[in-house]
């Protein structure tokens, strides 16, 4: 378990705008930063990040935390996985105390998958380099292919002895557990039980994750014989989900996001033949279907894309696939196709670098000129094919979100095909239609509304019945549990602001004055009362928490309501407020004293309005005289308290 002295220094020096900016591209607005969402598709920045906050909030899928929160949800790690990642990236040195077996089991599993992998991949780099095996076959391979040796280590490339079992028993030579080695794919498991090499004889292209960690393996065989499979690649795992994975997105990220545009290539050799090229804005889908989850990677650096595939007919095929769905992700599509068969990789090693650049620049098509150019040369002058062709552009233009787009890609598309727009506007409506009608059917098919719809809600936290430890049952939102967050909220945000209103107060800060004023509150939200009871304990000892206490809490629910009651989607221009204009605009915290004198009368309101109710309800059952005036004395006191309250908040007390 790691020690709590480390945990608190981790968490104080993560700076959010580093952490998030390492997965998002942020753009400043304001004081605080913004981008898309990486939890949710969006095509209109709502995810916000404020540095002074140290918090991150999304206003449209309600996700929200701070860095180890971030860390945690992006990367899907466990507590002590995220509090390594960050201590790692800001070079502190995690000290752990002793943990039960039961605690290692959970928390280390995961970690030592990524640690065997770590591995693994140094020992195929130290096989290829240090073994005469490998020197002679592994980094000759290479060689001959063109790579020069700092390219070969950048992305950590390697060799895997032709044997049977020499990774294996490495393996467990060092101590890792034979299960972990079958789980992640190094190793594939006989009928004798007994475990044998996945990737022998094979080169070794790492495969890792945006964070830099190694998650798996692409082999690439030496043999010419057609039974044996030229790529053989890590199987599905814990860490490894190809679908999620971009090759090379680790060291493509930040030129992708300074230029502003992205390459997108089939396999490993065409990005590392681009980077030796000197473009590094590239990225590979490994040789499978481009994916939802890739495309959202992508889209996290850039909305820009050009799919570079081969010029052959499957190349032709598989970025027509591509376009469509990067189309409907709500990116910028070009297609460039390279001549006489060639892909990235052959056309930088025939031409050399300088020609490879000069052609990627000047010969990128947008895809609605690629699209119906490629398919009227299958269709000829056949009516019924070129009628295909048409519907096959129009369907893949109502894919696009955007409609100043559509608009313009239908009058280049009338030009192209040589047709009114009114036609291809009518066809395209027609298919906007359909799909708007298999979508509502599908919606009304559905059980319950989409998670995202409940996290924007409700704040996306979750809420308990025990007034004293949230848990997660849902609670309704109602006009009591609104004004108990705004109680919680003004403690959060000004709780340690002076009490400047109140003569019969001398230097109090807020959060002990509001707790005071209701001591004896009950409340409706168990979340909201959790962090209540903390105020009032640490009060005890005249302490004040920070609203970053409750932000890293790990009680359910509480991170994200904090999260919620003190981000802000909207902040002021530092353009405002400055000497030169003359302009000063009053914030919240110049009316400290309506804020919290409202939140006084109107939580004492209700508990007055909840009294005279149990009065109400005590008068329709049989009283004694005595009671009976009893009760009605009651009532009249609570009833001009009620009154007075009112003329306060400005409200119409009806007698």
């Amino acid at each position: 378990m790691i020690k709590q002295e480390v945990i608190d220094k981790v968490l104080d020096t993560a700076r959010i705008d580093e952490v998030v900016g390492d997965f998002v591209p942020l753009k400043k607005r304001g004081t605080s930063l913004i981008g898309n969402c990486p939890f949710h598709d969006e095509k209109t920045p709502s995810f916000n990040v404020s540095v002074a906050k140290g918090i991150y909030k999304c206003f449209g899928c309600g996700a929200g935390g701070d860095s180890l929160k971030f860390v945690m949800e992006i990367e899907k790690y466990s507590y002590p996985e995220a509090i390594r990642y960050l201590a790692n990236k800001y070079h502190i040195q995690v000290e752990e105390v002793e943990r039960s077996p039961e605690q290692m089991a959970k928390q280390d599993k995961r970690e030592s998958l990524y640690v065997l992998s770590k591995w693994a991949g140094q020992y195929f780099v130290d096989q290829m380099w240090e073994s005469d095996e490998g020197r002679s076959i592994g980094l000759s391979y290479f060689k001959e292919r063109g790579y020069r040796e700092d390219v070969i280590r950048k992305f950590a490339l390697g060799y895997s002895p032709d044997k049977w079992e020499a990774l294996v028993t490495a393996a467990q030579a060092a101590g890792f557990d034979k299960e972990y080695l079958k789980e992640i794919g190094l190793a594939i498991q006989r009928e004798d039980q007994s475990l044998y090499d996945r990737f022998r004889g094979r080169v070794i292209f790492p495969i890792v994750n945006v964070t830099g960690r190694v998650i798996g393996f692409g082999g690439r065989t030496l043999k010419t014989e057609k039974s044996v499979p030229k790529y053989v690649n890590s199987p599905e795992s814990d860490i490894y989900h190809k679908s999620d994975v971009l090759y090379g997105l680790n060291l493509a990220k930040k030129a992708i996001s300074d230029a502003d545009i992205c390459y997108l290539v089939e396999g490993y050799a065409d990005v590392i033949s681009m980077h030796q090229a000197g473009v590094e804005n590239v990225v590979s889908s490994s040789g499978t279907s481009l994916t939802s989850g890739q495309i959202r990677l992508i889209s996290r650096y850039t909305k820009n894309v050009v799919i570079l595939y081969d010029g052959d007919a499957a190349g032709i095929k598989a970025s027509l696939r591509g376009t469509d769905m990067l189309l409907e992700e709500g990116l910028n599509v070009k297609v460039l196709l390279f001549p006489d068969g060639h892909d990235p990789d052959s056309y930088v090693q025939k031409f050399g670098s300088a020609h490879f650049k000069e052609y990627i620049s000047k010969h990128p098509e947008d895809f609605v000129f690629f699209k119906t150019n490629i398919l009227l040369k299958d269709s000829g002058n056949d009516p019924v094919k070129r009628a295909g062709v048409i519907r096959d552009v129009v369907e893949s233009i109502s894919l696009i979100p955007d409609e100043i787009k559509v608009s313009l890609y239908i009058r280049q598309c009338s030009t192209l095909l040589d047709m009114e727009e009114r036609i291809l506007l009518s066809e395209l409506n027609k298919m906007r239609i359909n799909k708007s009608a298999a979508k509502e059917k599908k919606v009304a098919a559905s059980d319950q509304p989409p998670a995202e719809f409940f996290a924007a809600m409700m704040g996306s936290e979750e809420l308990g019945a025990a007034p004293s430890q949230p848990t997660t049952q849902s609670t309704k939102l109602s006009s009591e549990i609104l004004q108990e967050r705004e109680l919680i909220r003004i403690l959060l945000n000004y709780g340690q602001e002076q009490v400047t209103w109140d003569p019969e107060v001398d230097n109090m800060p807020i959060a002990p004055y509001l707790i005071n004023n209701f001591d004896d509150i009950s409340f409706e939200d168990p979340t909201s009362a959790y962090i209540f009871d903390v105020f009032k304990k640490k009060m005890v000892n005249f302490e004040i928490p920070e609203a970053k206490h409750f932000i890293s809490d790990q009680q359910p629910g509480v991170s994200d309501l904090a999260v919620t009651l003190i981000a802000s989607r909207y902040e002021l221009s530092p353009n405002w407020n400055d000497d030169k204009r003359k302009i000063h605009v009053t914030t919240e915290i110049d009316h400290l004293k309506s804020l919290v004198t409202e939140t006084v009368y109107r939580l004492k309101k209700r508990k007055v309005e909840q009294e005279l109710q149990k009065i109400r309800d005590e008068l329709k059952s049989p009283q004694s005289a005595v009671d009976m005036e009893i009760l009605l004395a009651n009532y009249k006191k609570y009833k001009d308290m009620e009154m007075m309250l009112g003329v306060y908040l400005g409200n119409t007390i009806v007698k």
